[in-house]
């Protein structure tokens, strides 16, 4: 189960399984809520598709903490754009390059994708800053500054960062 913050786009994976119940869906809310603490109040709205599994627990969760709930039309993707954009992304980016093994290994992959998500991955709607950053990075003008590379899930992603 994903998140995805629409004004900073930060992603938040907070679950894998291979059978979503609804009170499955719900401890990912209560967890989501649990683990962004005191910046949930920042959020303002839970945009979501109407799928059974998203019961009204699952929204009373976000509505204990005064976000408003709006469900997307029925058979409208185009709607939620930005979360059906990063679920494609993570399948094109990880997903479709990596045999999962059981749900740890899927919770490993994915794990280490959210990472590169929010901590380096450039966002275009961000003026190429990634979610967690606050601002541009340095422009280094010297061309002897030697380029390092780490490599995310065996060399599937690759991030680039100049050696200090």
């Amino acid at each position: 189960m994903a998140f995805l913050e629409h004004d900073t786009r930060r992603l938040h994976i907070t679950g894998v399984t291979t059978r979503p119940t609804r009170d499955w869906a719900v401890q990912q809310a209560r967890n989501l809520t649990a683990d962004l603490g005191i910046r949930i109040e920042t959020l303002l709205f839970l945009l979501r598709d109407r799928d059974g599994k998203y019961s009204e627990a699952f929204d009373t969760v976000f509505q204990a903490e005064e976000m408003e709930i709006l469900k997307s039309a029925p058979q409208a993707p185009r709607m939620n754009a930005h979360c059906e954009r990063i679920i494609g992304s993570i399948r094109r980016e990880a997903l479709d390059h990596v045999l999962i093994m059981n749900d740890a290994h899927a919770r490993h992959v994915l794990a280490d994708y959210e990472r590169h998500y929010n901590q380096h991955r450039p966002h275009q709607a961000r003026n190429q800053v990634p979610p967690n950053a606050h601002q541009q990075p340095a422009a280094v003008h010297d061309l002897n500054h030697k380029v390092l590379r780490t490599q995310i899930l065996g060399g599937i992603i690759n991030e680039y960062r100049y050696a200090t």
